[in-house]
């Protein structure tokens, strides 16, 4: 969720920007326009940069353990694929040998 300190400061600022002559409805506005903008965000549905930093870091070491496991996956291919290969070679110089 965002920060109320940043909701709080946009709201000001953006009151502190009106013409003098609104100013005295600044305290009711500026009520209005914190709630408004707090619903806004909440809508959003926003993450805080420290939860955005920790869903990084879970991303990059699931990204790590999945380049691991696929090279582990193509050699234990490759060696299936060498063992079917000698397997064939031994059957097929085995039914040479019976002619």
């Amino acid at each position: 969720m965002i920060d109320p300190k940043i909701i709080d400061d946009l709201s000001r600022r953006f009151v502190e920007a009106m013409p003098a002559g609104l100013r005295q409805l600044q305290n009711e506005f500026e009520k209005n326009l914190h709630a408004v903008m707090q619903a806004a965000f909440a809508k959003m549905d926003l993450v805080t940069r420290e939860e955005f930093d920790v869903q990084q870091g879970v991303l990059a070491r699931t990204r790590v353990k999945l380049e691991t496991l696929e090279k582990q996956v193509a050699e234990l291919e490759e060696k299936l694929a060498a063992r079917r290969r000698t397997a064939a070679a031994k059957k097929g110089d085995g039914e040479q040998g019976a002619d």
